[in-house]
């Protein structure tokens, strides 16, 4: 239905400005037309007056948000919330002294923290926004191969020495290359969060993640050092997670004209690319 509605939004209203550069799919020798079912569309429920919606004008024309991005974008905040609480908490027995009351609460719980922060990034990482993608992919494939390793380091290293998972990570820096690419698929979220809208928080975290897991694994990180960048790490991940909130929902949803192309058949992306042309030769003829 939404690929519809910005059928009919792109037939019945004039172009902007900012669709002069379209991508150009594969000529063919005749020339595509519009499907009978788009020509009939009606209109009036693209109207912003009739559902109070504010129209932003798309690559491929105008969209809005509804009720469906609205639970995407919180869901996809909540995951990122649920990721960052469950990692501070976890952390936060490497500060607090062994005698300390909600220490000995924490400790045997480290393994179940690690995997409900890893669902709640996996939940992030499935709703989440990226226009290319092969990105998309490849960070849920990291994610799912730090899944993978983090089972199969469980079972054949962690429980025969008597350890929970991320105990034993922390006693043998070399079963980092099991858990890593989920943490890689974390590195890349934030990645695109301060490249998209200029986090300084995740920018800083793009750098600290893989540092504190690289220093680990090498040994050559001081413990004071590695204890001052993982303490960084939490205070930045929290305010990271937190700001999400403070964002219009608009921002985690992109431009929605450019998903709603991707979901097109070959011949509906054609005949669109065909008509926004048309519209804009129309408009400058020179």
């Amino acid at each position: 239905m939404a690929s519809h509605m910005l059928y009919a939004s792109i037939i019945t209203s004039h172009p902007s400005s900012n669709l002069t550069k379209l991508p150009r799919p594969s000529s063919s020798s005749s020339s595509p037309r519009l499907p009978t079912r788009l020509k009939s569309f009606k209109c009036k429920a693209q109207s912003s007056s009739s559902q109070s919606q504010t129209v932003y004008q798309g690559v491929y024309g105008p969209w809005s948000v509804d009720s469906t991005d609205v639970k995407e974008v919180i869901l996809y905040r909540s995951g990122l919330v649920t990721a960052a609480t469950s990692f501070v908490i976890a952390a936060s027995t490497a500060f607090l002294p062994d005698s300390f009351l909600a220490n000995e609460v924490i400790r045997p719980n480290l393994d179940y923290l690690y995997a409900i922060g890893a669902g709640g990034l996996g939940l992030s990482l499935v709703l989440i926004h990226i226009y290319v993608t092969e990105i998309k992919r490849t960070l849920q494939a990291f994610w799912g191969l730090g899944v993978v390793g983090s089972l199969a380091a469980y079972i054949c290293l962690a429980q025969p020495a008597g350890e929970g998972l991320v105990q034993y990570v922390v006693d043998n820096p070399t079963a980092v290359w099991f858990v890593g690419p989920l943490f890689a698929a974390l590195t890349g979220l934030v990645f695109k969060e301060g490249l998209c809208y200029g986090k300084l928080e995740a920018g800083l975290l793009t750098f600290i993640i893989p540092i504190v897991l690289l220093g680990h694994l090498s040994g050559l990180m001081d413990d004071g050092v590695k204890l001052s960048l993982l303490g960084s790490w939490m205070a930045l991940f929290v305010l990271f997670a937190g700001r999400k909130f403070t964002q219009p929902i608009k921002d985690d949803i992109g431009d929605k004209s450019v998903f709603i192309f991707q979901s097109l058949p070959e011949d509906e992306k054609k005949a669109l690319v065909k008509k926004l042309e048309q519209q804009e030769y129309s408009q400058n003829p020179n």
